[in-house]
């Protein structure tokens, strides 16, 4: 029997997650040796608007049953019911690994990013759908201490809106610190074992713009890599370091972002379309996560991007920093569409 490419990546030792909690493509995933997925608003409102067939009616019959509630209590009604179905999909893996894998991640509103005791407060909510929901939260400075807190009180979180080793860090050594508290209080912790999301291509998106906007000549080809960098680097701080965090890639983009990240203690986060690609690819997957960049690369990206030396060096950003990184900005800004979409959608049922 032929053995696909994503097996063989789960096989070196890499979790494979679908980047998506819509049904069709995870359970398709979860039969292909997923472990996990993910969620946030743009994903959401994809799902609702690509299976208009199927959510639509579920969405009418919110509306139906609290006539006074408002256009975002039913979307917030609408995600917990994707939410539901997505991580009942993968209850199986929660199950048969005894609470180690199996999880979905679910985003608290994005218009809290701010708030700490909002984000909390949220996050316990959500993680009250089901027992195999993990709580993303984004690595702002505010977002830093929720992360601690809802660890704290046993709650899984996934650290989303994070481009650099300094956010990755900060964000370890929260769940740390919330393992410790978590511990104290009588929770049990073996099962807390978060992940730490680095979304690699929006780095290298980030990059291409600052090239356009500064006029910055380098070979583009280096920018390829420069997600890449900052998460092998990453890696190789976790490695050294007794956090239980695992790291996360995310935000693909072409596929060194599935082969040069594959290797123990990684989680990749792959779209369906990806995935399937790269099930089909004439590449063999192999062990890459703790092979050296090409230092001429790395150097040209370091010499030519402010911001990529922000990314790259573990104290590059400071946490009251991180919500202005422009990556972070650039991102929250497009939650924050995606949710408004999904609201209007909301709004155009309720007006019909």
């Amino acid at each position: 029997m032929v053995v696909s490419n994503i097996r063989l990546t789960t096989r070196l030792g890499t979790d494979f997650w679908n980047d998506s909690c819509d049904p069709i493509e995870l359970r398709e995933a979860v039969a292909e040796g997923a472990v996990g997925a993910t969620s946030n608003p743009v994903i959401v409102y994809q799902v609702v608007k690509n299976g208009r067939e199927r959510w639509v009616p579920v969405l009418d019959r919110l509306i139906a049953e609290s006539p006074s509630a408002t256009e975002d209590e039913i979307a917030w009604m609408l995600i917990t019911e994707v939410a539901h179905v997505a991580a009942g999909i993968l209850r199986p893996v929660y199950d048969e690994t005894r609470g180690r894998k199996g999880y979905l991640s679910v985003q608290v509103d994005p218009k809290l990013f701010r708030s700490t005791e909002r984000m909390v407060e949220h996050g316990r909510k959500l993680a009250a759908i089901a027992p195999n929901i993990a709580i993303k939260v984004p690595a702002t400075e505010a977002g830093v201490q929720a992360m601690e807190d809802l660890t704290a009180v046993g709650i899984r979180i996934n650290a989303t809106v994070c481009f650099s080793i300094a956010q990755a860090i900060a964000c370890a050594e929260a769940v740390e610190r919330g393992a410790a508290r978590a511990a104290a209080a009588g929770h049990e912790t073996d099962s807390l074992l978060p992940n730490v999301t680095i979304m690699v291509g929006r780095v290298d998106d980030h990059l291409r713009r600052v090239m356009e906007r500064d006029g910055i000549t380098v070979d583009p080809g280096h920018l390829n890599w420069a997600g890449v960098a900052v998460f092998r680097k990453a890696w190789q701080l976790f490695r050294t370091r007794p956090y239980r965090s695992t790291l996360l890639a995310a935000a693909y983009r072409y596929h060194m972002h599935w082969t040069a990240l594959i290797g123990s203690h990684v989680a990749q986060t792959m779209p369906y379309k990806w995935w399937k690609q790269f099930n089909s690819a004439p590449l063999a997957p192999e062990v890459t996560i703790a092979e050296p960049l090409r230092e001429d690369c790395v150097q040209a990206l370091y010499d030519h991007f402010a911001d990529f030396r922000q990314a790259y060096d573990e104290d590059g950003l400071r946490v009251a920093d991180f919500v202005r990184y422009g990556p972070s900005a650039h991102t929250l800004n497009q939650f924050l569409d995606g949710y408004h979409k999904l609201v209007e959608l909301v709004r155009e049922r309720m007006l019909r």
